[in-house]
């Protein structure tokens, strides 16, 4: 995908409009109409798209220009680049002008330029896109960029990976992106943890060790909760706040993947103890598992419980690896 390009294109009628001040929102058709960049005092061009720009429009030496690669899927990932496209916004209206436009200039640029108001004006998701509405009443996210969007408010318009919500929403995605390509792409590997066993000057008061050799294989940061007989949705707005209590299950341990596991070239497999080779529990990112407690979770890694002490961390000892 990243070979294609756009000379050929025909794109169709120009579509742009002002949202405010220095920011405007249009399709590739504005994008690539240089009377119209140089009438408006356009200097910086985002474009999200599945292909970049032409040529003519790449070599241009006032122009800045950056490309996010996003296809207008409900299952792309556009909230992981909503922080970098705030700046690049940012310093294009403090300079110039700045042009945000996808192909169509309805989907992606929307979701792009609602973020960015959201961040810039600290307002909600339906607030912000109010605001692009009212210039553009075309302007519509699809339910994907709209849940993501919904995220990106939650998380206080900054992206937090350690926020549990957002962690789960990486692994769907890379889940997705696996079932395509059969192993776990590079721009996924965010989502494979590093290993536990190592001592780090502030490690979790908790952790999980194999019951036979007591090597450490998890963090309790690393844990993937869920409640009994509830499936696990990053959708799920409680996996940003409070979600301790008892309805929590235990019956299946749910984690983070991570790099001992060994599980970035395969589809599902089993987990084995990294020092001693028992069998810990298994994994999959396509099909998931489901909980004896009636809960579905996908993807899953997880352990048997039989097969887990939970325990304190020893700082003053050095786990064996």
């Amino acid at each position: 995908m990243s070979n294609l390009c756009r000379d050929d294109f025909d794109s169709g009628p120009k579509h742009v409009f002002s949202i405010e001040d220095g920011l405007w929102l249009g399709n590739l058709t504005a994008a690539i109409d240089l009377s119209f960049l140089k009438k408006n005092k356009i200097n910086y061009i985002l474009t999200v798209d599945s292909c970049p720009l032409p040529e003519i429009i790449l070599e241009l030496r006032n122009i800045h220009i950056k490309y996010i690669q996003v296809t207008d899927m409900d299952g792309e990932d556009l909230l992981s680049h909503f922080d970098s496209a705030y700046e690049f916004i940012k310093n294009g209206q403090e300079n110039s002008s700045v042009l945000v436009h996808c192909y169509f200039g309805i989907s992606r640029s929307t979701s792009i330029i609602t973020a960015y108001i959201m961040k810039k004006y600290q307002i909600s998701f339906d607030d912000a896109f109010q605001r692009v509405k009212n210039k553009n009443s075309a302007a519509l996210p699809n339910v994907g960029f709209q849940a993501q969007l919904i995220l990106y408010q939650i998380l206080g318009w900054k992206i937090d990976k350690n926020n549990m919500q957002f962690k789960l929403f990486r692994l769907k995605i890379a889940a997705r992106k696996v079932k395509k390509v059969k192993i776990l792409p590079q721009d996924c590997i965010d989502v494979i943890k590093g290993d536990p066993s190592l001592v780090s000057a502030r490690p979790d008061p908790k952790v999980y060790r194999c019951r036979k050799c007591r090597r450490i294989v998890a963090l309790q940061s690393n844990l993937l909760p869920h409640y009994s007989n509830e499936n696990l949705s990053w959708k799920d707005s409680k996996w940003s706040s409070d979600y301790s209590g008892s309805q929590l299950c235990s019956d299946t341990i749910f984690v983070e993947p991570m790099s001992w596991m060994s599980v970035s070239q395969s589809e599902s497999g089993k987990i084995n103890c990294p020092k001693c080779r028992s069998k810990l529990g298994s994994y999959s990112w396509t099909m998931g598992c489901q909980c004896q407690c009636g809960a579905k979770i996908s993807p899953a890694f997880y352990f048997v419980p039989s097969k887990i002490d939970y325990s304190g961390f020893l700082q003053n000892v050095q786990a064996t690896v």
